[in-house]
């Protein structure tokens, strides 16, 4: 459920107490850094996650045989690290190196192997190539099907990763029928307020949005921020919901309330995350939208331009957002 300050507090105390009683490189310092880097990651600050991540990494390297695999382990935790903050290229170099331990450290049937497909097919999914993301989610999804009973807990993130990927490839009952799926998981596993559920509530909003069932759309939001702004959670996936709800309520042309959740969320993502991560043009995009709706043409014309800025820089060239925002740059710039 997470208290992360009281997490926080906890593991700090007892780091102290590790770095006087303990060699400078022992096991249990990294471990320690680890917890440490797990929250921060949790919270979202993901630039201090890394830095903990990345103590822990260099005592493994150290005092651990090179293919032990809570190395393996290290270097996934900063790959996705790297994912988080838009930076995909350098993610899968950690996430390759991860996988090259874990299939020879562990049998093909290892659940470690599952989680190394899944942080590959996260990656793949935000750089737009949703084929090898499908890939790497059949393979992860194989072997847990070996690991566990139907049902596990483990297949909720495999189900949510399905659901977001057939998203992106517009198989919206597909999507729908997989995110289902996961909450079917989360509502029996988790308590009714945790945030893991704030999030499969916000991506089934999403999904109605897209089927143009806006009714249906809000209420899920709704759902997922009586969880969000209520419990700590990570202040990002609370921003994407404000920014799933903006979006709803500029395709039902209430513009000025649209604003007001795209204006919410890009607080949130400018204040994390770095000044060119994907997250970012996403939402300049969708008020560049807006604005030309309200035929603001100035104003349009500067957000998606912001928009496009970062996609090319962080995107592989033929990533679908960067040929979407291209296409409303046409269409602000016919109307100048």
């Amino acid at each position: 459920m997470g208290d992360y300050s009281k997490a926080l507090e906890f593991y700090e105390k007892s780091l102290e107490i590790r770095k006087k009683a303990l060699p400078s490189n022992h096991p249990d310092l990294a471990t320690s850094y680890i917890n440490i880097g797990g929250v921060y990651s949790n919270m979202g600050d993901y630039s201090k996650a890394r830095e903990f991540y990345e103590k822990s990494h260099q005592i493994f390297e150290k005092t651990l045989p090179s293919n032990h695999p809570s190395l393996a382990t290290s270097y996934g935790n900063i790959g996705q690290v790297y994912n988080n903050m838009g930076d995909y290229s350098k993610a899968l170099e950690f996430y390759e190196k991860d996988l090259e331990i874990t299939k020879k450290a562990m049998p093909s049937n290892h659940p470690d192997l599952a989680v190394s497909h899944l942080n590959f097919a996260a990656c793949y999914e935000k750089m737009g190539d949703y084929t090898t993301a499908l890939k790497a989610l059949k393979n992860a999804y194989q072997i847990q099907q070996k690991a566990f009973e139907e049902g596990n807990p483990a297949f909720a993130s495999t189900y949510s990763r399905f659901g977001r990927v057939y998203r992106n490839m517009k198989d919206y009952s597909k999507s729908l029928d997989y995110f289902q799926k996961c909450l079917a998981i989360f509502q029996r596993t988790l308590p009714e307020r945790h945030p893991n559920l704030a999030i499969t509530y916000s991506n089934i909003g999403d999904v109605h949005r897209l089927m143009g069932d806006y009714e249906k759309a809000i209420s899920f939001h709704q759902k997922a921020l009586n969880i969000q702004e209520n419990v700590q959670c990570n202040p990002l996936e609370c921003a994407t919901t404000y920014i799933n709800l903006g979006e709803t309520y500029r395709q039902m042309k209430d513009y000025t309330t649209a604003l007001t959740y795209y204006q919410k969320g890009l607080e949130i993502r400018e204040n994390k995350l770095p000044k060119s991560h994907p997250d970012l043009a996403v939402v300049y995009h969708n008020l560049a939208k807006l604005y030309l709706s309200t035929r603001q043409y100035n104003m349009a014309m500067k957000n998606v331009q912001q928009a496009v800025e970062i996609a090319q820089e962080k995107l592989p060239s033929n990533h679908p957002h960067i040929l979407e925002y291209k296409e409303t740059f046409e269409k602000i710039r016919k109307k100048m």
